[in-house]
């Protein structure tokens, strides 16, 4: 009786997850796409045969292990049939560990929840204050994608005058980092006894917390280049010896939206092109999930206004240790190990 309840309980969970994830119509596109990548000529065209494949690999991800959990499901209702039980306990714990696993899968279902990321930390109100907390923000990033094993870039990076941060930006290249970390986008807010004044004042600071997913592929958001101006300018940050005495940092603004992208850390302006361009396609893919349009003709410029006032988190240490995330409610005492990269105390 045990053995049955479990398994009834596990087949409600994976008909839930199947709609969830949309089995049949990823099976019958993923047919389509083997059936496209099986013809020769797929291949003259090497653009879109490299998109079909990728999009092969993404589909498999889903349907395989769906489709066998479905079998192993089938297998044991026919053990049961025949009067079988022997073992059954642990075939459905493992089938339970593989359930949760593509559980987890279905929480990055989003139009970009499968790419790479690239997270941007602005430091707001607040002074010298502000620029070392954007430092502080930054630090619990990295901290958190080391201990996570996901790999990062610094792609920009501008300094304060004291060693906090203006601004940073860095690129998560590992799949599902956008669905993981687009929910840290928003206002910081840091309450604590300033380091930075002599007479020992409790001080309110905030960044900006930025997260894009990551366009590798210009076809994914194609951007007409009459839409765009680009400018070249001498470079003002560290680097070898060709850095600041070439015209080699570029700005680009994308004028239908009034986006304005630049890049300064590569050594040419080529490269410094290429990394603005991705981070324009970027910010073009988020602002087409924010205002739920297709197409990019259909865009307004962003209201940065209204995204600063879009207060997220508070981080509290002091007169006591706590922070709040604002939308979920969850709260923990555990500052130091969230600021340390244990962003799961608060998730």
């Amino acid at each position: 009786m045990e053995i049955q309840e479990t398994l009834e309980q596990l087949k409600a969970r994976f008909a839930e997850l199947q709609e969830e994830l949309g089995l049949e119509e990823k099976s019958i596109r993923l047919a389509e796409v083997k059936g496209q990548l099986s013809d020769p000529k797929v291949w003259d065209k090497p653009n879109e045969a490299t998109k079909l494949n990728k999009e092969e690999v993404a589909l498999k991800k889903v349907v395989e292990p769906l489709k066998a959990l479905e079998g192993d499901i089938e297998a044991i209702e026919d053990f049961l049939v025949a009067g079988e039980s022997e073992d059954l306990i642990k075939e459905l714990d493992k089938m339970h560990k593989e359930l949760e696993e593509l559980e987890e899968l279905a929480r990055f279902t989003g139009p970009y929840d499968d790419h790479g990321a690239i997270l941007t930390v602005r430091s707001g109100a607040g002074g010298v204050d502000a620029e070392d907390w954007a430092s502080m923000l930054m630090r619990m990033y990295l901290k958190w994608a080391e201990k996570s094993g996901y790999k990062t870039k610094v792609i920009d990076e501008s300094r304060g005058e004291e060693g906090g941060l203006k601004s940073a930006s860095i690129s998560f290249v590992n799949d599902n980092a956008f669905g993981v970390l687009k929910n840290e986008n928003g206002v910081h807010r840091l309450v604590r006894v300033s380091p930075f004044n002599s007479g020992g004042t409790r001080e309110t600071s905030f960044a900006m917390v930025e997260v894009l997913p990551e366009i590798d592929q210009p076809d994914e958001v194609k951007i007409d280049e009459a839409d765009l101006r680009i400018d070249v300018f001498r470079s003002g940050g560290h680097g070898g010896q060709s850095v600041n005495t070439t015209d080699s940092a570029v700005r680009i603004t994308h004028t239908p939206t009034g986006i304005v992208v630049s890049n300064q850390n590569e050594r040419s302006q080529l490269q410094n092109r290429e990394v603005a361009m991705k981070v324009l396609r970027s910010r073009l893919a988020a602002l087409m999930l924010e205002q739920h349009k297709e197409k990019l003709e259909e865009l307004k410029g962003p209201n940065e206004q209204a995204a600063w006032g879009n207060q997220i988190r508070n981080y509290v240490l002091h007169p006591y240790k706590l922070i709040k995330d604002l939308r979920s409610g969850k709260e923990t005492s555990k500052a130091e190990s969230v600021l340390d990269g244990n962003l799961e105390e608060i998730w």
